[in-house]
């Protein structure tokens, strides 16, 4: 964003930023991002797994782990919807934080994008993944109330071949992110120390 209505958004606020360039010592988005990412995909693991429940069952007896199919749809069910809620507060955490950022000009990612590139497809992927994510969640919503009550297979193939796509889509979406922390360090305090020429430990240490 533009430094000069990044100052003007901080004047209005009355914000505080430190070195980070956030009014809080450490980024939000970054930390919530693996509850979104963690949760919904042990629910879509889950759902793999009691599709699969048959392979599964020798295994489990070999174990001795009392469980029914049911179980995996259930935490499935529910993990999906913790996903959805927490995924609410990333998405607006990360809107916010990109609103004072300030990526590098002169530099590009592994991927030969630029930060302000990665950023803009960063920030509206992310918007679509949270689309994405509540779609996922009605359609398993409808599986399980209404079309697949009574299937002892919860969750149709092509949702499952869905899941794989979202969790393809994942992957690129965090690895866009995980480079305008790393490569860019965008909002990344010890990294943009470094740009500026000042000493991190120095700097931090001092605090």
């Amino acid at each position: 964003m533009n430094p000069e209505l990044i100052e003007q958004l901080v004047k209005q606020l009355g914000l505080d930023l430190g070195a980070n360039g956030l009014p809080y010592r450490f980024p939000l988005h970054p930390n919530l991002v693996h509850f979104t990412l963690g949760i919904f995909i042990i629910s879509l693991i889950f759902d793999f797994a009691g599709a699969l429940f048959p392979l599964d069952q020798p295994v489990l007896k070999i174990f001795q782990i009392p469980v029914r199919r049911a179980n995996f749809f259930d935490v499935a069910w529910y993990n999906a919807i913790a996903g959805c809620i927490i995924t609410f507060f990333t998405v607006t955490a990360g809107i916010f934080e990109i609103l004072l950022a300030q990526p590098p000009v002169d530099m590009k990612s592994d991927w030969g994008l630029e930060a302000g590139t990665t950023m803009l497809l960063h920030g509206v992927g992310g918007i679509l993944l949270f689309t994405m994510m509540v779609g996922m969640t009605i359609w398993r919503g409808w599986q399980r109330f209404r079309l697949r009550k009574n299937h002892p297979r919860q969750v149709q193939w092509g949702y499952l071949a869905a899941a794989l796509f979202l969790m393809g889509y994942m992957f690129v979406h965090g690895t866009l992110g995980a480079q305008l922390g790393a490569e860019f360090g965008v909002h990344n305090t010890a990294a943009k120390l470094i740009r500026m020429g000042e000493n991190p430990n120095h700097i931090l240490g001092a605090r």
